[in-house]
């Protein structure tokens, strides 16, 4: 098969019923991969240029049935990868800091770099997007080409699954791997089933937590992205500002990002808002689909002890219990989260670097980092919060 290659530096060079048409026939799709997450990205400045994102998505087009209405040969998106060129090393969520700083100490450029992932969201799923083995293939080969015809320093693709990272390692990629903490959904009736099936502790600790809240007077409302008015984005996003204020960090989305993400995909967003006196003081945002939840944004006006846990973790559980949604995942890091029925999972990310000294430096540097996280994962299995597991 021949196929057209493109370089796409916005998601509307592509189209929205192209693009989502392509992420919907892989294996592992989610939100973040839609046009509408990705676009909103884009569109409102979060990710873009002007804060060291330039999109630079490989496209592969194949020829399709029939012609179009001028007699042209009609083509089909057979193949993408989200792809940034980089300036710096925000919002990744694998850090490789380290290796920067190493280049900087010899004189070296490590910036520009390509980046494949989706901005500021460390979950696993398709990169390599393509309808059928050959385009994927043939999606391998133009990055290759791609990074080797650059002067990148490198190319670094984030949370992939297993079996796309493992095709980039026979391209010539290093592997790396990671932990997150996922919750299962064992078809609990409610929460107290999902307690129940806790140590005596543990049951004991999220209980006095949440009776924690809500002796301080909260309470807590749910509510659909579908529902959510323009005041609750703009409540949701001066408490996601202001808890990165605390920590003397710089927000990376805006309140124009979450308004386009309420109407682009409101079925897939539930906003928690936790309320005292009448007032809204705190609020998480969660992604789902109808199989699995990922925790993304919490903020607060004010402290309260275990609202955190509360609006980021306990009610998102509910929501999927009463929804029957199989997996809650919790995001990046994070061994707290055990405690609150969350068990350790791998993740993978690929790396190329064309420097060939520390391509090699890196690689000895993995080898040894890799058997860490083995011993590591192996060490919090042992650490299971259930009973009798």
């Amino acid at each position: 098969m021949n196929y057209r290659t493109h370089i796409a530096s916005s998601l509307s060079e592509i189209g929205q019923a192209a693009w989502d048409g392509l992420v919907a026939v892989q294996a592992q799709p989610n939100p973040f991969l839609s046009y509408a997450f990705l676009h909103a990205l884009h569109e409102s400045g979060s990710a873009a240029p002007e804060t060291g994102w330039q999109p630079q998505f490989i496209v592969l087009y194949e020829p399709a049935q029939g012609a179009t209405a001028d007699g042209a040969a009609p083509e089909r998106l057979a193949a993408a990868l989200p792809l940034y060129v980089k300036d710096h090393s925000y919002g990744e969520y694998v850090f490789d800091w380290a290796w920067a700083d190493a280049y900087r100490r010899n004189g070296l450029d490590y910036y520009p770099k390509l980046l494949s992932a989706i901005p500021f969201t460390p979950v696993s799923g398709a990169r390599l997007l393509a309808r059928d083995a050959a385009a994927r293939a043939a999606l391998v080969e133009v990055l290759c080409a791609t990074q080797g015809a650059t002067e990148v320093s490198s190319t670094h693709v984030l949370f992939p699954p297993e079996d796309q990272a493992r095709q980039l390692q026979e391209a010539g990629f290093l592997l790396r791997s990671g932990v997150q903490f996922h919750w299962e959904n064992r078809d609990y009736a409610d929460f107290d089933a999902f307690l129940a099936t806790l140590e005596q502790k543990k049951r004991k600790n999220i209980r006095a937590e949440r009776r924690k809240v809500k002796e301080a007077g909260v309470t807590l409302r749910r509510v659909r992205g579908r529902d959510a008015t323009d005041e609750d984005w703009r409540f949701f996003t001066r408490c996601y500002r202001h808890t990165y204020a605390e920590h003397h960090s710089t927000p990376y989305l805006n309140l124009d990002f979450f308004r386009r993400i309420g109407r682009g995909m409101p079925d897939k967003l539930l906003l928690v808002i936790a309320e005292r006196e009448g007032s809204p003081i705190a609020a998480s945002l969660v992604v789902h689909d109808a199989d699995t939840l990922y925790g993304r944004y919490w903020g607060a006006l004010e402290h309260v002890a275990c609202l955190h846990f509360e609006t980021a973790y306990y009610q998102p559980l509910e929501f999927c219990i009463e929804q029957g949604i199989r997996v809650f995942e919790g995001g990046a890091q994070g061994e707290h989260k055990m405690a609150r029925g969350f068990l350790p999972t791998r993740t993978w990310s690929a790396h190329w670097l064309a420097h060939p000294a520390f391509a090699d430096a890196v690689e000895r540097f993995l080898a040894q980092e890799a058997g860490g996280i083995d011993g590591y994962i192996d060490e919090l299995r042992d650490r299971t919060p259930f009973r009798g597991a």
